[in-house]
């Protein structure tokens, strides 16, 4: 019986818990439909399952799964998730079998998301945003072909790629932003030189200027007149 029923203490607002039949006899902890603004923060140690779907989460705190050692499926679909930090998932590496994360809001994750989950990862029907920080994600997944399959890029780094599969980007998105910061900075340079170059032409032609005036100035100016006893020039004798 206590095997069937555990303590309702255990078991976190809005959830049922049920005592798996089978080892280890963990806890399937089902919050589903429960109108759940976030994830639970008392969740039991020992669940195995966790149903947290068709909620209104929005956020995955990092390390919020900490505790959960035995949790095998992770649900989190139908839900308002629309990023994920590199510590989301952290304490999961070793026992999570598989993490459902479809049919959310999702653009963006850290590279490192998924780096250390063995987990096969649902991420299909959300509005992702293909770059660099999404192609490492899928490559350090351990089922990653799977999981880019039904990866469709609502945005692009290319804009002819976008709504497209992400499978489609044939290029390295990492590289593409790097060649991307690099014109930035090639424009950025040219414009600091042409404007210097402006501003050695503007000072020049400003000198030319004004030597040109006090030229004229100077040509304004009245001639000195002869002293009387100043003798003639001897060409002007007759």
């Amino acid at each position: 019986m206590v095997l069937c029923f555990p303590s309702a203490s255990t078991c976190p607002k809005g959830c049922t818990c049920q005592r798996s039949e089978s080892p280890p006899h963990g806890l399937n902890v089902t919050c589903s439909l429960s109108r759940l603004k976030e994830i639970p923060p008392d969740v039991p140690p020992e669940t195995q399952l966790l149903q947290l779907d068709r909620n209104h989460i929005s956020l995955v705190p990092d390390r919020i799964f900490h505790g959960l050692r035995m949790l095998r499926r992770l649900n989190l679909s139908h839900n308002a998730v629309e990023t994920l930090g590199e510590g989301a998932f952290v304490g999961l590496e070793g026992s999570l079998e598989v993490l459902d994360l479809s049919h959310n809001r999702i653009t963006s994750v850290h590279k490192e998301a998924f780096a250390r989950l063995k987990a096969r990862v649902v991420v299909d029907n959300n509005p992702w945003h293909c770059d660099c920080a999404l192609q490492q994600a899928l490559g350090g997944m351990a089922h990653n072909h799977e999981a880019a399959t039904h990866v469709l890029c609502r945005s692009s780094e290319l804009r002819d790629q976008e709504g497209q599969p992400f499978l489609a980007v044939d290029a390295d998105l990492c590289n593409l932003a790097k060649r991307t910061t690099d014109y930035a900075m090639l424009v950025t340079m040219f414009g600091w030189f042409a404007m210097v170059i402006s501003y050695v032409v503007y000072y020049v032609r400003q000198n030319q200027e004004d030597a040109r005036r006090h030229l004229e100035y100077l040509k304004s100016l009245p001639s000195k007149p002869k002293k009387p006893d100043e003798p003639e020039d001897i060409s002007t004798v007759v």
